[in-house]
């Protein structure tokens, strides 16, 4: 263990200031980054908007559209929920159409 290093000493000042400091692993730098909780109360977008949009609906297309903007390249947390919630609004959209397809041919039926 040698002396901290110039970026460790800025993390510390930064987390006393309030501000969410990345924690560091020597052999993996990887891990810790994420140390900052998920929006939404802490779930996440894709899982919040998967909850309302039973609700409201709009939020499952809200969330597919993210996550085929590729919203989860900003934290690989949020991609599951993402995920869920396009597969929602596919099942939901798929139930919209069949619907509409039956009372369609149903009044052209005698």
């Amino acid at each position: 263990m040698g002396l901290p290093s110039e970026s460790d000493l800025v993390d510390v000042v930064n987390h006393r200031n309030g501000n969410y400091a990345p924690i560091r692993d020597q052999e993996d730098p990887i891990l810790g980054i994420f140390d900052k909780p998920l929006p939404c109360f802490g779930c996440g977008i894709g899982w919040f908007s998967l909850l309302l949009g039973f609700v409201f609906p709009v939020m499952w297309y809200y969330a597919a559209f993210l996550y085929f903007g590729k919203y989860y390249h900003r934290d690989p947390r949020e991609r599951s929920g993402l995920q869920a919630s396009a597969i929602a609004a596919l099942i939901c959209t798929t139930a919209v159409f069949i619907v509409v397809a039956v009372f369609v041919f149903k009044s052209f039926l005698p």
